[in-house]
């Protein structure tokens, strides 16, 4: 846990600076996103929420649920992480989201994908999506660096206090 909250306290940083919110729809990662992030104090602040959607049944559990929704993309893809990532900006009004899904272990999914295999998206002022194979089927593992994996990308998604601080100092 401690590398993924290395990560969520220069997200934070950088959101309440900006005075942005994030949330998150995480699968495999279990909740891992969203706890990093909210065990940073002052998570409040910029952190709207999360929700892990693991299985059919919670996708049809949300509120105006439509097939249509995943737009024929099946789980365990960059296109249904972006998904996520949309949802969980859109319905929480968020200014960025955060979208995973995947294949933690032992096993791999009924997709065939392997256990280590993750998508992963973040939807903001840009959006970018990943596939990460670890290669390995210890499934905490997995889990732990697929939410390091994702907090990374919204990280790298939002840059740095140095590169803002460059950009406003060329624009004055």
């Amino acid at each position: 846990m401690r590398e993924l909250l290395t990560h969520a306290e220069r997200i934070a940083a950088l959101l309440k600076e900006r005075k942005e919110t994030v949330a998150v729809v995480e699968s495999s990662a279990g909740g891992l996103i969203t706890a990093a992030l909210l065990a940073i104090p002052g998570a409040s602040a910029y952190c709207l929420g999360g929700m892990v959607v693991y299985t059919r049944q919670a996708w049809e559990a949300l509120r105006d649920f439509d097939e249509k929704l995943l737009e024929g993309y099946r789980s365990a893809t960059e296109q249904n992480a972006l998904i996520r990532a949309r949802l969980a900006r859109d319905r929480f009004g968020a200014s960025w989201g955060i979208g995973e899904t995947g294949a933690a272990g032992p096993t791999g999914n009924r997709y065939g994908d392997p256990a280590g295999h993750a998508c992963l998206a973040v939807s903001g002022r840009k959006e970018i999506s990943i596939t990460l194979r670890t290669g390995s089927d210890d499934r905490l593992a997995n889990m732990h660096t697929f939410g390091a994996a994702a907090l990374r990308l919204l990280e790298q998604s939002l840059g740095s206090r140095k590169k803002r601080s460059a950009n406003n100092a060329r624009r004055k």
